[in-house]
């Protein structure tokens, strides 16, 4: 069986705002990907054309769709909680629903946000971390969740970092990163996922330049694996895997 790479993110344009590069690469490797997304980014600042809420989710559900298809994603789901809420979600169900996720797919690495929310640091950023990580290894648990299907164990979980701040935003608390991906061969794909997201338009006019600078790579944080190693330095998310 080839490699399986999950992505968990909370809106919809964090696939490729934050994870593009990553997606893509796999994608032309030949890793099976899979994209889970809470919500439908209802609370966004930028609204397209939207009269309401409602309306607005549904542009973005068929926004994060045209990207994943961009991407190259194999499958893609977007959740039903609510933008701006995932604090005050029930844990633990909420992480069940991401474990029998996993252990359906069973994949190989998992990335997602770190702890600190994103470069802008983003309270539904930073539960979608701390859920996916608690589903991470719950999801290799047998005694955790039963009826949630058999249990697996994925190899790794990553935390997407970055080597710069948002200028105009709080000053995130950033991991140290242990992969840098070099993702100019995909650069293009990256940004015409996220051209998709044609109601997040003035963000990605504001961030242009920003990515302009820093965008020939991505940065990625190993936080959890299968066997006891020293961190070391790479170049590669599957590094090392078969």
């Amino acid at each position: 069986m080839g490699l399986k790479l999950m992505c968990v993110v909370a809106h919809p344009d964090d696939e490729c705002y934050a994870f593009g590069g990553a997606l893509a690469l796999a994608a032309n490797r030949g890793v099976e990907t899979y994209v889970i997304c809470l919500t439908d980014g209802q609370a966004a600042t930028n609204r397209g054309d939207a009269a309401n809420g409602e309306a607005l989710g549904k542009m973005r559900r068929k926004e994060f769709r045209a990207s994943c298809e961009v991407l190259g994603v194999a499958r893609h789901e977007l959740l039903d909680y609510q933008d701006g809420h995932l604090e005050f979600v029930h844990f633990s169900q909420a992480a069940e629903r991401l474990v029998e996720r996993m252990r359906r797919f069973k994949p190989d690495v998992v990335i997602t946000f770190g702890g600190d929310g994103g470069q802008n640091t983003h309270a539904d950023h930073m539960m979608t971390s701390m859920l996916t990580t608690a589903a991470f290894h719950w999801s290799g648990q047998p005694k955790r969740y039963p009826n949630a299907g058999e249990a697996h164990r994925a190899s790794r979980l990553y935390y997407v970092t970055a080597n710069f701040l948002m200028p105009d935003r709080q000053p995130a608390m950033m991991m140290p990163w242990t992969v840098t991906l070099d993702i100019r061969t995909v650069r293009e794909r990256k940004t015409e996922a996220f051209r998709k997201h044609v109601s997040q338009a003035p963000l990605m006019e504001k961030t242009r330049d920003i990515f302009e600078r820093y965008g020939a790579e991505e940065f990625y944080s190993l936080v959890a694996v299968a066997e006891p190693q020293a961190a070391r330095l790479r170049t590669d998310l599957f590094d090392g895997l078969t």
